[in-house]
């Protein structure tokens, strides 16, 4: 518990984690009351009814969780890799080793902080987003009355678990990623490559890409992207989004057992 209380304390006090934050809420904030300010309800066309869709309560509940997954993601994969890669940059791997640490159990326990923090992050940024599409609704003259919904009420534990498992499990692809470049330029880069590329193969290869965290990610929760886009006449193929929390959980696992067989194995100059 030490060790872990330690590595929260560090990470709290990196200005990574907290610009991170900032920046993801900030565009949240953003993006919903801006779509606000120029969605047009007389204009009955595709994009100003999915604009409507994304703030209208309790609907919009689900659209800020969308948000968290998409964006929330890729920022997800950046702090995971900076921890990772800054362990060998900073050489505070190597020190924690010669006090007699386990790497293993070291790596793990420090993702174990991150993961803590990411359930933070998740339960911010959802409030400030839920607070800029209710203004965003606000400015649009869509109703409100929706936000104090009971049934989706009941199930935002669900709604928000699902989004933190997912986002952890995107933070851990990440953190593996790093581990083995041994770099944190390295481990952002080739994550980026990966979340991004898994978009765009996503059009050539939908069965196949499916499966990627990131994809699987973005479908653990009910309808999260595939009305939007059936909106705007496009396809998604995406999986169910019970399989979807299954395979994010295995690709958590996955990598977090790759980044402790690494550690373990790799060679660390003294």
């Amino acid at each position: 518990m030490r060790l872990f209380g330690t590595r929260l304390d560090m990470l709290l006090r990196r200005t990574a984690t907290w610009v991170l934050l900032l920046a993801l809420a900030v565009i949240i904030s953003l993006v919903f009351v801006s779509i606000g300010a120029f969605t047009d309800q007389a204009t009955a066309t595709p994009t100003s009814m999915m604009a409507t869709m994304l703030v209208r309560f309790p609907g919009a509940y689900d659209q800020v969780v969308a948000f968290l997954l998409g964006l929330g993601g890729l920022f997800a994969v950046v702090f995971g890799a900076s921890v990772a890669g800054s362990e060998w940059d900073w050489g505070t791997l190597k020190f924690a080793t010669t006090r007699g640490q386990r790497r293993s159990a070291y790596m793990l326990i420090l993702f174990g902080a991150v993961a803590l923090l990411i359930v933070f992050g998740v339960l911010i940024v959802f409030a400030v987003g839920v607070v800029a599409a209710y203004v965003g609704a606000l400015i649009a003259g869509v109703p409100t009355d929706g936000i104090t919904d009971s049934e989706a009420l009941r199930n935002l534990p669900n709604l928000l678990g699902r989004a933190w498992l997912a986002i952890t499990a995107e933070a851990a692809v990440g953190y593996a990623i790093a581990t083995l470049a041994r770099s944190q330029l390295a481990g952002i880069g080739a994550g980026i490559a990966l979340y991004f590329g898994g978009t765009f193969l996503q059009l050539l290869l939908p069965s196949v890409v499916k499966w990627l965290p990131f994809n699987a990610a973005n479908a653990v929760v009910a309808g999260n992207r595939s009305e939007q886009m059936a909106m705007m006449g496009m396809q998604m193929e995406q999986l169910q989004p019970n399989l979807a929390l299954v395979v994010v959980a295995l690709w958590l696992i996955g990598s977090l057992v790759v980044t402790a067989v690494y550690v373990e194995r790799a060679e660390i100059s003294h």
